[in-house]
């Protein structure tokens, strides 16, 4: 099959080396040339990072090529990821450009954190052949991809997306409604959300709620959904404890003050050395080699 990848960035190097270890001729096109230019060296440092290496990593990227226009990157492609940053007129912008260049059977797919694929997708001639693909980063070690249908999706494209990711290694859920956040997201920024609180409310600083956090139901998460967790404390149980405690939970329906002022104040976490947390250099580091090795073992083990 050949993919087409808009964007050669954080998610469009991690989507092409995904693509192409299970064999797929991959072009790959960035309106900056520097992502361009970097994007094989970038790759391989990715594959090194999954321990691929010698005549498995040069298979994998000899089926990557940089293209330097668009067209060029989607004039053949079954499929075409657009890996762009989230900015709703840009992602309309080049999903014009590619309807415009790719086959009128290539299937087309946003990769999005947050947006409705329906806002993307909108002003499409061929919605039918448009969703989403919500890769989680990084886009290479991190197995889930949420398909994400919109009104307008057809169970054909969708159902080759589907077997597409699962051939490719990862797996993927079907999102059968275009909701803001998806399904992990929406899970996701709860939790925040109510972390950000506790911490505004004084009930406890930041690195409480991350190490409450990695020391108890966390270990559980990688193997017990919530849903089936609530399942084997038993729903009489569950409900109990949500009479108690919901009403106290945070459901502002905007983003915190708190974290609104961390922004103002240009504390943006890690890359300014403070957030919530202060940050050396070098502890944000150690943190992200941290992520990855456990990652990495995680992967070595399932595939185990």
């Amino acid at each position: 099959m050949h993919v087409g990848v808009i964007g050669a960035g954080l998610m469009g190097h991690g989507i092409a080396l995904v693509m192409a270890r299970a064999g797929h001729q991959v072009a790959v096109h960035d309106p900056v040339p520097e992502a361009r230019a970097a994007l094989m060296a970038r790759v391989a440092e990715s594959l090194a990072t999954l321990g691929v290496e010698g005549a498995a990593a040069s298979a994998a990227l000899a089926l990557i090529r940089v293209e330097e226009t668009l067209a060029g990157a989607v004039a053949d492609a079954d499929v075409v990821f657009e890996a762009a940053p989230e900015k709703l007129p840009l992602k309309r912008s080049i999903f014009a450009q590619i309807e415009a260049a790719a086959p009128a059977s290539a299937i087309l797919a946003s990769n999005t954190s947050v947006m409705p694929i329906t806002s993307i997708m909108q002003d499409l001639k061929a919605k039918h052949r448009a969703l989403g693909t919500h890769w989680w980063n990084p886009a290479h070690m991190i197995p889930l991809v949420e398909v994400v249908s919109t009104e307008w999706t057809d169970s054909a494209s969708a159902d080759t997306m589907m077997e597409l990711l699962a051939g490719a290694g990862k797996t993927p859920v079907r999102v059968a409604k275009d909701v803001p956040g998806f399904i992990g997201n929406r899970l996701q920024h709860a939790l925040w959300r109510e972390a950000v609180s506790l911490v505004e409310r004084g009930i406890c600083d930041a690195e409480a709620v991350d190490v409450v956090i990695k020391a108890s139901f966390g270990r559980r998460l990688a193997v017990l959904g919530p849903l089936e967790n609530a399942d084997l404390v038993g729903t009489d149980l569950t409900l109990d404890i949500h009479e108690t405690v919901l009403a106290d939970l945070e459901n502002r329906a905007g983003p915190s003050p708190y974290l609104r002022a961390l922004v103002a104040d240009g504390k943006l976490g890690m890359k300014t050395g403070e957030g919530f947390r202060r940050w050396t250099p070098e502890e944000a580091a150690a943190t992200r080699a941290r992520v990855a090795r456990h990652l990495q073992r995680l992967q070595d083990i399932l595939q185990d």
